[in-house]
């Protein structure tokens, strides 16, 4: 099983950093209001970052670490680890 820790931006221009086992569903979830209580009045969120590990908890570990980060140093790692979408 793999785990990821992710970075969100919200609309209000926030970050909001969590944990999951399946990304594409917590994004689905947070977008319709079922995700953490933080997101639900900041939609729609966007994935601007996230890391893939082996484990729950290391996930939860580095989500710890990136939450202890000042937001620009959270700004620097979302920027040196850019998310390029792939065309349909």
């Amino acid at each position: 099983m793999n785990a990821y820790t992710y970075i969100l931006k919200c609309s209000d221009n926030t970050l909001y950093t969590g944990w999951t086992s399946n990304l594409e569903k917590r994004l689905r979830a947070h977008n319709q209001g079922k995700g953490a209580k933080y997101t639900r009045t900041r939609l729609p969120v966007t994935l601007v970052y996230f890391e893939v590990y082996e484990t729950k908890k290391e996930a939860m570990s580095r989500e710890f670490a990136i939450k202890k980060l000042s937001r620009s140093q959270k700004e620097r790692l979302i920027a040196l680890n850019p998310i390029i979408e792939e065309e349909a």
